[in-house]
C-alpha cells in the first residue's frame, strides 16, 4: 500500500513538473505572439487618433478585436461570447467585469459591441510604443491620486456623453481570494447614477485557469467566455444598493457557471 501512495506521489510530482514546464514555455510563446501581432497591428490603430469621437472609438475596437482573435487563436484560447443581444441599440452602459487574471484586460473591451473605454492605471500609458495604444483605449487614472480620481469620473461621464461604453473592474484588482469575487468598490456604481446609464454585469470564465495568479510566468490553453448579463437600471437606488445587487448578480452567475443565461 506504501508503494503505491509513494508511486502516486512520485508520479503526481512528475505531471505538475511537466505542466509548470508547459506552463511557462506556453507563456513564453503567449508573450512573444502578443508582441509580435501587436507590432502588426500597432499602424491600423493608431488611425483612430485621426478619426473624431463615437467613430474613432468604434474604429478602434474593431482593430483591437481583429488583433485579439487572431492572438487568441494562436494561444490555444477560443473565446465565446454570449448575451450580445442584452445591448440595445443607441443605448451605451457601464459594463462591469470580474478581475481574475491580466488576460482579461486585453479579453473583455475588444468583444464589446460597438466603442468603449475601459478606466486603467495611467503607469501603462508610460510604456514605449504600447502607451499610444492604451491610452486610445482607456481613461487614464492614478488610484494613489485623489485629484487624478476627480478627474477620471468627469473624463467618464464625457465618455458615456459621447455614447460610447464605459468598461470598469470594481473589485479594482486582479481576485487573489478564494471567493468567486472580491468586494466591489463604489465607483462605477456613482457613475452609472451620475449620468443615468444602466450598469451591464459581464462575468469572464476561464482566465483563472488559463493564467492562474498564484502561479507566476504561467499560461495554458483554455476555452474562454464572456457573458453580459440584462442590464440593471440605476434609477430610484443608492450606490450602495446597486453595488450589492449587481455583485450578487454575478456572483451566483459565476458560481453556476453561466449555466442561467
Amino acid at each position: 500500500m506504501k508503494d503505491k501512495k509513494s508511486e502516486s506521489k512520485k508520479t503526481n510530482k512528475v505531471v505538475t513538473f511537466l505542466m509548470d514546464m508547459f506552463g511557462s514555455f506556453w507563456a513564453l510563446w503567449g508573450f512573444v505572439s502578443f508582441a509580435v501581432s501587436f507590432l502588426i497591428i500597432f499602424l491600423p490603430s493608431m488611425v483612430a487618433y485621426l478619426i473624431p469621437g463615437k467613430k474613432g472609438q468604434d474604429y478602434f475596437i474593431w482593430v483591437s478585436r481583429c488583433w485579439m482573435q487572431s492572438w487568441l487563436y494562436l494561444v490555444g484560447c477560443p473565446v465565446t461570447v454570449r448575451g450580445k443581444e442584452n445591448f440595445k441599440k443607441g443605448e451605451t452602459y457601464v459594463i462591469v467585469y470580474n478581475h481574475n487574471a491580466l488576460i482579461d484586460v486585453p479579453l473583455s473591451a475588444p468583444f464589446v459591441p460597438g466603442g468603449n473605454k475601459t478606466i486603467a492605471k495611467s503607469s501603462f500609458a508610460k510604456v514605449p510604443i504600447f502607451g499610444w495604444f492604451y491610452k486610445r483605449g482607456s481613461v487614464l487614472v492614478d488610484r494613489k491620486n485623489d485629484q487624478s480620481r476627480r478627474k477620471s469620473l468627469e473624463v467618464m461621464r464625457s465618455v458615456l456623453q459621447q455614447n460610447i461604453h464605459m468598461c470598469i473592474y470594481p473589485e479594482g484588482t486582479r481576485n487573489r481570494t478564494d471567493q468567486p469575487l472580491k468586494p466591489f468598490y463604489d465607483g462605477a456604481f456613482k457613475l452609472a447614477i451620475d449620468a443615468k446609464k444602466e450598469v451591464m454585469p459581464c462575468v469572464i470564465f476561464g482566465t483563472k485557469e488559463a493564467m492562474p495568479i498564484s502561479k507566476g510566468f504561467y499560461f495554458v490553453p483554455k476555452r474562454l467566455e464572456i457573458h453580459f448579463l440584462p442590464t440593471v437600471a440605476s434609477t430610484d437606488i443608492t450606490a450602495s444598493e446597486l453595488k450589492d445587487k449587481v455583485f450578487v448578480i454575478m456572483k451566483t452567475h459565476y458560481l453556476k457557471g453561466g449555466k442561467n443565461l
